[in-house]
């Protein structure tokens, strides 16, 4: 399957016909509904007191299977799908990347309950990665680093999105809208109308919205990549699926994961230097590894951005308070996701607790620069809504400026 990487750039989303080829469809359907049955046995014992039979699978909105936590040897196809010229292939086109991989793999569900519209969003927090003008420009000058994907295995328009959105910040209209009606249609929005086996591959950095979460049958595929050697760092640089998992499928499959975590902990290594460089004022050094994991030579601050963010996470993953919590806790202290926390924790062990806080010391000035950002463009950093105020990179803040004030 062929596309037009341009198109994503112009709109921000593509819809792509028989995603699924029509011969695999009630094939994956069987076993894409096995994994729900799997799901819900484990849903139903973990249940909290006084919860509902069946757990998560009776109280969500949008109950969500991730594959890699249920997939065995017989639904393995599941997984196959994945990593189809038609997903994988299409993603790698997209990011014009030398190599490109899959972060999350989901399945999202219809509820038991009607519970109604959704709330239109972005699926990013500029208050935790980068300032969102900062991840849009990069975006646009030297392509995504990162896809996302539904594809419904029965007709789907539940998904709505408002085109060419994610370039640009929420304009006055879409802010008050979002604080004052967001389970409502927004001016602008359309739905994204799919047939069984289509989909739609699109920037996450966009405003959508699930627009009815019925009862009405809803088996909708959930997909990301990342790129590896393109021209931008990802905003989603990690994985929601540890290697454990491949031991049940078919040896290529098995062996198409470990190279993506080969490429992963290749990149992580890259990750590793640039930090002693920037802990050792090593300028060269520095600017040699922001070269490889950020070769496009505009934007390349939001990369820095995005590292400082990493850095945090480091220390305080050393910290030895922290080290004595539950694992829940420490995720939550870093807010990480419980299926990528591991390569958190896996990165941080790479150093020294005296040198995760010097490391973090040389990111001091650009952190106290978007902190007075933030105080001034978001007046409730508890509001996901208010945080997407934060628009504007650090004003005459270049990457030599950044090495000046280690």
């Amino acid at each position: 399957m062929k596309v037009d990487p341009q198109q994503l750039i112009d709109d921000g989303y593509i819809v792509l016909r028989q995603v699924v080829p029509p011969d695999q469809l009630e094939e994956l359907r069987t076993s894409f509904e096995t994994l729900v049955e799997k799901q819900r046995v484990v849903w139903e014992r973990e249940r909290k007191p006084g919860e509902k039979p069946g757990g998560v699978w009776t109280t969500s909105g949008q109950p969500r299977v991730f594959l890699d936590e249920v997939v065995d040897a017989a639904t393995a196809n599941t997984v196959e799908f994945c990593l189809h010229e038609n997903t994988l292939g299409v993603s790698q086109q997209l990011m014009r990347a030398p190599h490109a991989a899959i972060t999350l793999m989901a399945l999202m569900c219809n509820p038991v309950q009607d519970h109604g519209p959704a709330s239109w969003h972005r699926d990013i927090d500029p208050t935790g990665q980068a300032p969102l003008k900062g991840m849009q420009m990069d975006y646009v000058k030297n392509g995504p680093g990162y896809v996302q994907w539904n594809i419904p295995l029965y007709d789907d328009s539940v998904f709505w999105l408002v085109p060419k959105s994610y370039c640009r910040p929420n304009t006055p209209e879409e802010h008050q809208h979002l604080l004052t009606r967001p389970q409502e249609p927004m001016p602008g929005g359309i739905p994204i109308e799919l047939s069984a086996g289509d989909g739609v591959v699109y920037s996450h950095m966009g405003l959508h919205w699930g627009s009815n979460y019925s009862t009405q049958l809803r088996r909708t595929v959930h997909l990301g990549y990342r790129a590896f050697g393109g021209d931008s760092y990802p905003i989603v640089d990690h994985f929601y699926w540890n290697l454990e998992f491949t031991q049940h499928l078919p040896t290529e499959a098995r062996t198409r994961f470990e190279h993506f975590f080969q490429l992963h902990q290749q990149q992580s290594a890259v990750i590793e230097a640039t930090f002693h460089a920037i802990r050792n004022k090593d300028a060269d050094g520095f600017q040699d590894g922001l070269a490889k994991l950020h070769p496009g030579e505009e934007e390349r601050m939001v990369a820095i951005v995005f590292l400082s963010k990493l850095a945090d996470k480091v220390r305080t993953l050393k910290d030895p308070k922290v080290k004595k919590l539950s694992v829940e806790e420490r995720i939550g202290a870093i807010s990480a996701h419980r299926l990528n926390f591991h390569l958190y924790e896996d990165f941080a062990d790479r150093f020294s607790a005296e040198a995760a806080e010097s490391i973090w010391q040389r990111f001091s000035t650009l952190y106290e620069k978007i902190e007075a950002e933030i105080a001034r463009s978001v007046p409730d950093r508890t509001s996901r809504v208010m945080r997407y105020q934060l628009t504007d990179m650090p004003a005459n803040f270049e990457v030599k400026d950044f090495i000046q004030n280690w």
